[in-house]
């Protein structure tokens, strides 16, 4: 999601699984809660708080401190029905439904943040922006994934200018905020992952300078040094993150992701697959609350791993193929055996 940047974005942005979780990350996951949060009700901001749902704010935790997708699903359909003027619990909702491949429910979850967002600017502007912005990222993503990439293209890089716009109208307002400043920092992430001549600097001073709560914006700088080849410095802000959110499974993924990329350097040093096969491990302990494409990812990752420690030949692609492929939303309970 001859080609201009912004088509080249829409295209690559848009047209993924994976980025479509990516949109939780500048649209939904900007809108979690910390774990330490100094202000009841808003993890963002230290002073002058604005209030959350208590009902959306439980979905939050479960979803992006736990990564516990499949409770957070009925927290969600909860926080609906309790507090229907949150666009939050709108955004959530629309990325559980691509989860489930539901892309009517997405589509209308979509349209409701967007249009949440759009009333709530009239008594919060800065909120509103955000959330408006959310929501025509939402639906952006919504016309891909329906369309395609090349029918749907040009519909989601309107849907895309317009995010910016309503982003830039945030800005104005607030140019500190912590909640505007998350949301940016993960889609200059995203910038910079795909456009050519991009890299994730800017992305990472926004983060480090201005983003709340912390443990999503040192996911985020993790995320960007990685992608940097930093591997050092990613290592040091995914340790950061999990200090503060020890069991979430994605986190865990990013940190055995970093350290086997880190050993591949190292001429295969043993010693950090071992590290990054113990959090491969870590992050499937409950594959059933994790979405069964994750944790189909994360176990071929692991398998791959394993295969380099003991110089083995188990079959990782077919047993991924098997849980990916298999029936229902959510990961099974038990893992093929490694």
């Amino acid at each position: 999601m001859t080609k201009t940047p912004l088509a080249s974005l829409g295209k690559q942005m848009l047209s993924s699984k994976q980025t479509v979780r990516a949109i939780a990350c500048a649209g939904a996951i900007a809108l979690s809660i910390c774990i330490n949060s100094a202000v009841a009700g808003d993890p963002f901001r230290n002073s002058n708080p604005q209030a959350i749902g208590p009902n959306t704010e439980t979905a939050f935790k479960t979803m992006f401190q736990q990564g516990n997708y499949k409770q957070a699903k009925t927290q969600v359909q909860q926080a609906l029905s309790a507090e229907p003027n949150e666009p939050l619990a709108y955004a959530m909702a629309a990325s559980l439904s691509y989860i489930e491949q539901d892309l009517n429910s997405m589509n209308s979850y979509a349209q409701k943040t967007r249009e949440v967002g759009e009333k709530l600017t009239k008594t919060n502007p800065l909120r509103g922006n955000i959330y408006t912005a959310a929501g025509h990222f939402l639906e952006g993503a919504t016309i891909i994934a329906k369309e395609g990439t090349a029918k749907g293209a040009p519909q989601a890089v309107s849907k895309l200018r317009v995010v910016f716009q309503y982003l830039d109208a945030a800005d104005k307002i607030a140019p500190n905020d912590p909640e505007l400043n998350l949301i940016k920092g993960y889609m200059d992430l995203i910038l910079a992952t795909n456009l050519p001549f991009s890299n994730p600097n800017e992305a990472i001073q926004r983060l480090e300078q201005k983003a709340s709560p912390r443990y999503l914006a040192y996911r985020g700088m993790a995320v960007g040094y990685r992608d940097l080849k930093k591997y050092d410095r990613a290592l040091e802000f995914v340790n950061k993150s999990l200090a503060e959110t020890p069991n979430n499974p994605e986190v865990l993924y990013l940190k055995a992701q970093i350290l086997f990329s880190q050993s591949q350097g190292n001429n295969g040093n043993k010693t950090l697959l071992e590290e990054a096969r113990k959090n491969f491990d870590a992050a499937l302990a409950k594959p059933d609350q994790l979405p069964r494409s994750l944790v189909a990812e994360i176990f071929f990752q692991q398998c791959r791993t394993r295969n380099r420690l003991d110089s083995q030949s188990r079959a990782c692609d077919p047993m991924r193929d098997k849980i990916r492929d298999a029936d229902g939303v959510w990961g099974p309970a038990a893992l093929p055996p490694l």
